[in-house]
């Protein structure tokens, strides 16, 4: 089972989304990438959220993840956009 993103709860929504995007991009686990762009996906529904996404250019990770052979990575990134 993957384990809980490393983030320190107090710093803010733009420094947890930074978070959350740096463990994607640094993690070997696919188990972890998965939970984090599921995790990322979901921060997606909110438009508040927008402004820091796109900041943090998840939106370019989202469609670089359409890309991979891991098919619960491209599902979630395809479910980002609905």
């Amino acid at each position: 089972m993957a384990q809980k993103p490393k983030v320190d709860p107090h710093v803010g929504r733009l420094g947890y989304l930074q978070a959350l995007v740096t463990e994607f991009q640094e993690t070997e686990s696919q188990d972890a990438k998965e939970q984090v762009l599921a995790n990322l996906a979901n921060f997606a529904y909110d438009p508040s959220n927008y402004p820091y996404l796109r900041q943090l250019q998840v939106l370019d990770l989202f469609l670089d993840s359409l890309s991979e052979e891991n098919e619960t990575l491209v599902e979630f990134a395809i479910a980002s956009a609905l």
